[in-house]
């Protein structure tokens, strides 16, 4: 939000020229201090913004002040305005709208409100109720920049549901889901907490000071413990490949002899076999045998069921 607020609050000055600290605070609903914090933070990095102060004072920029001819290239404007499109369309932020509108305007396109920028569309919303991920999504934003506990209900992956208080510090995108590291008072360790698992989400009006921690903590690859890992080799008819492809991404996927394998390695947990099942007749595994053995069972369970 930090970032989000700087960019508005430049776009602002390149339109209007000079404001007041209060008006910037009004607008952006921030304090006026937090208002010169960023003003100090921009200067720093070459902006030519000055403060006046007195009865006709006010925060100003240089008339001769825009962005650099060529500081962003065409493409570059578009892949900018379409990442910031994907975003809002789940944060739904004033100020990250107002951005967008800027920007665009910044980069003489007229926007739209269905308009695609450029050559790239980005949805990152669900398939499911859009609008109430979205809500979700910016409940979480919001407690993780004010620092305030929030009060779960969360169904892992096995499907075990649990209730949890979590201190958020920090929302992650990852391969088009949204996650939350977050302290959790339950384990007393740090989690990260997919977001579309989180059946209900209560704001606690308790605050926190941010704990430390390194990038190095934050589980981006997941599953990093080789023994909750299998390696998995699978045979595919040509209907399967794309799912495969999907799930597994092209890499894995590779012809031999006239026909298409796949390989990877993979979390074991109880999701591991209904992926595989969804995949349908075209997906066989080859390795480990283990595998192949509780994917029979339970496609002879569903079986069962419809004779």
């Amino acid at each position: 939000m930090k970032y989000q607020i700087m960019i508005g609050i430049l776009f602002t000055l390149l339109k209007e020229r000079r404001v007041t600290a209060t008006e910037l605070a009004a607008k952006y609903e921030i304090s006026p201090r937090s208002v010169y914090r960023y003003i100090d933070e921009m200067t720093v990095a070459g902006i030519p913004i000055d403060v006046a102060r007195g009865q006709y004072g006010g925060i100003y920029i240089s008339d001769a002040y825009k962005l650099p001819r060529g500081f962003l290239t065409r493409a570059e404007y578009d892949r900018a305005i379409a990442a910031m499109n994907a975003m809002n369309s789940e944060l739904q932020d004033e100020v990250l709208r107002g951005a967008i509108e800027k920007l665009s305007s910044q980069s003489k396109q007229e926007r739209q409100d269905d308009a695609i920028m450029g050559d790239i569309l980005v949805d990152s919303g669900a398939w499911g109720s859009e609008r109430r991920f979205s809500d979700k999504l910016a409940l979480i934003e919001q407690a993780t920049e004010e620092r305030e506990a929030l009060e779960i209900d969360y169904i892992d992956r096995g499907g075990e549901h649990t209730h949890r208080v979590i201190l958020p510090h920090l929302l992650v995108y990852k391969q088009n889901i949204w996650y939350v590291f977050a302290f959790c008072r339950t384990r007393e360790a740090f989690r990260m907490f997919k977001i579309g698992r989180m059946r209900t989400i209560l704001k606690t009006g308790e605050t926190f000071e941010k704990l430390p921690f390194k990038r190095e903590d934050i589980p981006l690859s997941f599953w990093t413990d080789e023994e909750q890992c299998v390696e998995a080799r699978f045979e595919l008819t040509e209907d399967a490949v794309p799912f495969a492809e999907e799930w597994l991404g092209v890499e894995a996927v590779f012809e031999k002899d006239g026909k298409k394998y796949a390989e990877a390695t993979l979390p074991d947990d109880e999701s591991l076999v209904g992926k595989i099942l969804s995949a349908g007749a075209g997906f066989t595994v080859l390795a480990p045998a283990e595998l192949a053995e509780r994917v029979q069972a339970a496609a002879h369970a569903i079986a069962v069921k419809y004779e």
